[in-house]
């Protein structure tokens, strides 16, 4: 028996009792990425991206190792819920044109002291000061630095198009502006290499563009190192306090860890391991988030219908957008039709084993998405379910 095949067997044993849909996260390899992502980190701790995790319970366990240390959010509504249950430092990964957030932020010294935010230019301080109502707490400011490559002038750009600051001096000018006006406080710096943290560059079958995705990391990496470090420099020039400088993502950590300039290191993606990450030279994990749907039909020799899984994952529309049938191994999407909203037609010969009513598993394209889709997780250890929680759907909040 394959190792798949026995995961898949233990799987339908600690789920025997329950109906699909339903979700789980298998315990014993959650904690393995936890423990593979802090020996990348080298002694850096690791904030943990939230939006790569939406569960709280699960927030919790892995905080609760050694070598983690607070919260990359994802929006200011989550950053101060998760102020209020009790986690004690959030920092808000995205800037927010949320103003009832930032007026319940800006009036209450718990909240402030535990959230930080994200700032790239001052039009978001005059948000955040036009929506503080009486609240006077001072707002505790990230700076973003963008981190693409740009060549030939600046005419090609590598990365994503978050931050405007680029230059040392854009964020050092940006700092200077924070630090003049009353009410604010830079505390950080955040530097996502998206083109290297989360750009797989092993691709199967595709030697020649890995070869270049390669390449370009390379090159990607030697110079955000350099900028790095002159832009931590001008700003502490500015704000000699700093508290942190925070980079890389679970496709980057060993890389962005071994920069003096960067204190911690913010994955999340990396504790699940969905299907986007299997294609890394510089680590692998062990799948723990999965999906299962019934089969619900058999039209014919080779074919089983399973009841929905159309869970499209963001980004640019493609194929490594939609999950990928997981267990039993080698089933596959019909072309014509693919992942469906209410049925998915399964192909290959395992379709002939399955009855009505079994299980396939699935693994999401992306990490926490896969929580927009279902209410609770159920916890697997060895072959039971030894708990079920909630998502943030389960909770009632659906963020984004």
């Amino acid at each position: 028996m394959t190792a798949r095949a026995a995961d898949r067997a233990r799987y339908d044993r600690a789920t025997a009792h329950l109906y699909a849909p339903l979700a789980i996260v298998d315990l014993e390899a959650f904690d393995a990425n936890a423990a593979d992502l802090v020996r990348r980190a080298g002694g850096k701790p690791v904030r943990v991206a939230s939006k790569s995790v939406r569960c709280r319970a699960l927030l919790e366990r892995v905080l609760a190792r050694d070598g983690f240390a607070g919260i990359m959010s994802f929006t200011l509504a989550e950053s101060l819920w998760l102020a209020r249950s009790g986690f004690e430092d959030v920092l808000l990964a995205y800037p927010s044109a949320d103003r009832a957030a930032y007026a319940e932020l800006a009036g209450d010294p718990k909240l402030a002291a535990a959230v930080t935010v994200m700032v790239d230019d001052v039009a978001q301080l005059d948000l955040i000061d036009a929506s503080r109502g009486g609240g006077r707490e001072v707002v505790r400011v990230c700076l973003e630095l963008d981190t693409s490559l740009r060549l030939l002038g600046g005419r090609v750009r590598v990365g994503a198009r978050r931050s405007p600051l680029h230059s040392p001096a854009e964020v050092a000018d940006v700092a200077r502006a924070v630090a003049r006006r009353p009410g604010f406080e830079v505390v950080g710096i955040m530097a996502y290499e998206g083109h290297v943290a989360g750009v797989g560059d092993a691709l199967a079958g595709r030697p020649l563009r890995s070869r270049a995705i390669r390449l370009m990391q390379a090159a990607a990496k030697r110079e955000l190192a350099e900028r790095r470090a002159e832009v931590v420099r001008a700003v502490r020039a500015v704000v000699p306090g700093l508290e942190f400088v925070n980079g890389g993502g679970t496709g980057s950590v060993q890389h962005t860890a071994a920069e003096d300039a960067v204190t911690e290191i913010a994955a999340g993606s990396g504790l699940y391991v969905p299907r986007l990450f299997d294609n890394y030279t510089s680590f692998s994990g062990r799948p723990a988030a999965l999906f299962a749907q019934p089969v619900v039909r058999r039209p014919g020799v080779g074919v089983v219908t399973v009841l929905g899984g159309g869970y499209p994952a963001s980004g640019a529309a493609g194929p490594d957008r939609s999950p990928v049938p997981y267990l039993p191994e080698g089933l596959r999407y019909d072309p014509q039709e693919g992942a469906g909203e209410v049925q998915t037609p399964l192909l290959g010969s395992p379709a002939d084993d399955l009855l009505i009513g079994d299980k396939v598993w699935f693994r999401h394209a992306k990490a926490g998405e896969l929580c927009e889709r279902f209410d609770r997780l159920h916890l697997v250890e060895g072959d039971a379910v030894t708990a079920t929680v909630p998502t943030y759907r389960g909770e009632g909040h659906t963020f984004l």
